[in-house]
């Protein structure tokens, strides 16, 4: 760990790294949200309907969910400055292809592959906790996601703009462009700037890539369970694409993509069994043990903060616009205050996970949260404007700081497999996203919030089974020797 003083307006040491790693998050997040603020120029130039413009929002998360988890894992055995530079490297070619693209099927192509770069949250987790102690490290990850996050709003404030400057139909092209010439560049500079620890420290890593370990048989059994709504969320947006849905796929084709995830479960089960199965034969040392529980814990809670922060995102401007006859314009301005919210409010989480602990943190901010969207099921046009702006600012509060308490919970789990589970749960940050949408176009918006508060209270309830991290993770360095590494 580096121990010099954690100074924000510093750009040396461990800051440098935090910086360059927020710096690399918010990249990745205006890439992977550059084509929301350009729908109206993207739709026109290419001659889409709405129809398939939904769906392009629907391919643009499909893939993230598997990416988290196999790039987290990628993080822990390969290091987060290699994979972090190569994924930026990397995602600027499918953003090209999507400036480039003349077609509704080159469209879909680049999208889906894009999907990828939502990926690049979890890379940056596993650094920042490799540079700051224990009683900086929820601060420092609640900056890192705060700051990094807020590039999906740069995307919606400066794109639209950068293509009214280029001019012409293809103005988008070139705004779409631009972010991945950013992207690519900024590859170079993170390889070049960054290490994976501050001198002298070990960089553990997992025995091999098959699967998460688990130290019980009783925690393998849970992780299996906790893998399953990651498949059905993909399988509900196979649901979104088949004939049920928006028709892009034929039935066959559905039906494919039902029998390969079912398929695709179980190997991933029996690649888990692979890396565990000394499990079933003799127990784990206790020095070694960890509980998986933390993990499925701070997973429902991700689901409920950062799921329901991807959907209200996508629907609180029209919500605001049909409530409040409002312009669109003015719309998504008022409700852009959800999102500018991440600027304090993560660091915010993480902040008050140091100082007041991780457990009675995420207890307040959870029940905050309950409270906050139950609020806002209760907003109609009898309410003045500006009463339904503080309620959905204060709301954010709770659901974005309890974004920052979960990741400064993750890191304290177990060291090696920090980037698989930090993977883990932030896909199912998507997968929250990717049930709450579906919610929202079955129900009315009463109802919606209110679902989401209700989810809120079964984490508040699992939580309840969540242990304070203290002691000490026990780490074995590649010649044989034990290092304990302080969690508190």
């Amino acid at each position: 760990m580096s121990v010099e003083k954690f100074n924000l307006l510093s750009f040396a040491g461990k800051m440098k790294t935090l910086h360059l790693s927020w710096m690399a998050f918010f990249i990745t997040f205006m890439v992977w949200f550059n084509m929301a603020p350009l729908k109206e120029a993207i739709v026109g130039g290419v001659g889409l309907t709405l129809s398939e413009w939904k769906t392009l929002l629907i391919i643009n998360v499909a893939l993230t969910i598997p990416a988290r988890v196999i790039i987290g894992a990628l993080t822990d055995k390969f290091g987060p400055r290699i994979v972090y530079s190569s994924l930026l490297a990397i995602c600027s070619i499918p953003c090209f292809m999507f400036a480039l693209a003349d077609s509704f099927t080159q469209l879909v192509v680049a999208r889906f592959a894009l999907g990828c770069i939502g990926a690049g949250f979890v890379v940056g987790i596993r650094m920042v906790s490799e540079w700051f102690p224990p009683k900086e490290l929820g601060t420092a990850e609640g900056v890192y996601g705060g700051w990094g996050n807020f590039g999906s709003a740069a995307a919606a404030f400066t794109l639209p703009t950068i293509a009214l400057l280029f001019g012409g139909e293809d103005g988008w092209r070139y705004a779409v462009g631009i972010t991945g010439i950013m992207s690519l560049l900024f590859s170079v500079v993170y390889f070049k700037n960054t290490t994976d620890t501050p001198k002298g420290s070990t960089y553990f890593r997992p025995k091999n890539l098959g699967g998460m370990e688990v130290t019980s048989v009783k925690d393998f059994y849970l992780l299996l369970l906790m893998k399953t709504p990651m498949y059905l969320a993909l399988a509900l947006l196979n649901w979104k694409l088949s004939p049920q849905g928006v028709s892009l796929l034929s039935a066959n084709v559905a039906l494919l993509l039902y029998l390969g995830l079912v398929l695709l479960y179980i190997y991933d089960a029996y690649a888990t069994y692979t890396v565990n199965k000394e499990i079933f034969v003799k127990p784990v040392p206790e020095i070694h043990q960890y509980q998986f529980k933390q993990v499925a814990v701070l997973n429902i809670l991700y689901f409920a903060t950062f799921g329901s922060e991807l959907a209200v995102i996508s629907m609180l401007p029209a919500f605001f616009a049909e409530t409040f006859e409002l312009s669109m314009a003015t719309a998504g301005l008022l409700a852009g205050m959800y999102a500018f919210m991440n600027l304090m409010s993560r660091p915010g989480g993480g902040m008050l996970s140091d100082k007041f602990g991780r457990k009675k943190t995420l207890l307040i901010l959870t029940a905050g949260l309950a409270v906050g969207y139950w609020c806002l099921s209760l907003i109609d046009a009898s309410w003045p404007v500006w009463l339904a702006v503080l309620a959905v600012m204060a709301c954010s509060f709770f659901v974005q700081s309890g974004e920052g308490a979960v990741f400064a919970a993750v890191p304290l789990i177990k060291r090696r497999l920090t980037g698989q589970i930090a993977g883990m749960t932030g896909a199912y940050g998507n997968v929250g996203a990717v049930v709450y949408l579906t919610v929202y176009s079955l129900v009315d918006t009463s109802t919606f919030f209110l679902v989401i508060a209700g989810t809120a209270v079964l984490g508040f309830v699992t939580l309840l089974f969540m242990q304070e991290p203290s002691g000490t993770i026990t780490e074995v360095r590649e010649d044989g020797s034990v290092e304990l590494i302080k969690v508190t």
